[in-house]
């Protein structure tokens, strides 16, 4: 079977609503007896599931908080996780999203709408202006979903993100386009900066690692999405600026790696997010990463728990 036939047929099940429920995210506790036989793979696996857990698990304790997380390697169509089915804010990843509910709009049913100015009023901005680096200088032109896609993504531009919002239905207009892919988990509730208002127990603007992995995989190697805003999208996740201290530095630096990040804040118990489309060097088929962290008080997050966590995820596809 060629590499790209295998990718294929790995996508195909990756669009399946099954996908990752299956699978045991937590080794049992004990280490299995080693195969004799064609079961070394299996073994090597477990073994890999058991060292991610404990590697996850002493990050948490020293982070004294917790990490969601889930790997997957399209190339061989193996999955690993870690509270892979535990809720976490969405926080600023909600934009990549958004920009695909759009870009999928534009395709099937509102033809220029990526080319269609949108424009505000100064008054509209008033609760994002600090967060909002390049929409604050576009306030006299205006800009279209287009630009706003690129400001959401490649740097967490918030009045960017709520405006991309406008164009779908806002944020219940977004947990339909999550439905109409066949996620029933990921929901948004409100736009940005409420939507960063979280701590834990609260369900509202949450998704989980493995919901997160699966949705996102459809959309940059998948078919929900035609191949022509695909390429645009995955292009603007290669160019954001917002991601290199997390899952970019937990990777070789040789790697090809684009990233969606999300930033709660100290008070809403240092909620931090970030998830990736990475290709080692000289492979054509990418891992798809996700990670989520939150803090047990409200303190501030840490990047370096993400970095280290994207490590250990490519460790256990056997990647590095």
């Amino acid at each position: 079977m060629t590499r790209h036939l295998r990718w294929r047929l790995v996508v195909a099940t990756l669009t399946a609503p099954v996908l990752l429920g299956g699978l045991a995210y937590a080794a049992e506790a004990g280490a299995p007896d080693k195969p004799k036989t064609a079961d070394v793979a299996a073994w090597a696996g477990s073994h890999a599931s058991l060292d991610l857990d404990k590697t996850l698990g002493e990050l948490e304790k020293s982070y004294e908080g917790r990490v969601g997380a889930v790997g997957i390697d399209l190339e061989t169509g193996r999955t690993v996780g870690y509270r892979a089915d535990e809720r976490f804010p969405f926080n600023s990843m909600f934009k990549v999203f958004a920009c695909a509910a759009v870009l999928r709009k534009a395709r099937t049913s509102e033809p220029g709408l990526m080319d269609k100015v949108v424009r505000w009023k100064p008054a509209d901005m008033a609760e994002l202006t600090t967060n909002s680096p390049e929409t604050t200088e576009y306030t006299d032109t205006g800009m279209t979903p287009a630009q706003l896609c690129r400001a959401g993504i490649t740097k967490s531009d918030g009045f960017a993100g709520n405006t991309l919002l406008q164009q779908i239905g806002g944020p219940r207009g977004l947990t339909r386009f999550f439905r109409s892919t066949g996620d029933r988990t990921s929901r948004l509730d409100r736009p940005e900066p409420h939507l960063t208002e979280w701590k834990p127990g609260d369900v509202r603007d949450t998704t989980t690692p493995a919901a997160a992995a699966r949705t996102f995989t459809k959309l940059t190697t998948g078919t929900t999405l035609h191949p022509r805003d695909r390429a645009r999208l995955v292009g603007w996740l290669k160019a954001s600026l917002t991601g290199t201290a997390r899952i970019r530095a937990g990777l070789p630096k040789n790697w090809t790696v684009g990233d969606k990040t999300g930033t709660g804040g100290a008070r809403n118990y240092g909620t931090a997010d970030d998830i990736a489309i990475a290709w080692p060097p000289g492979s054509d088929t990418p891992l798809i990463l996700s990670v989520f962290t939150n803090r047990d008080r409200p303190m501030a997050h840490d990047d370096k728990v993400i970095a280290s966590t994207a490590t250990a995820l490519a460790k256990a596809l056997g990647r590095v």
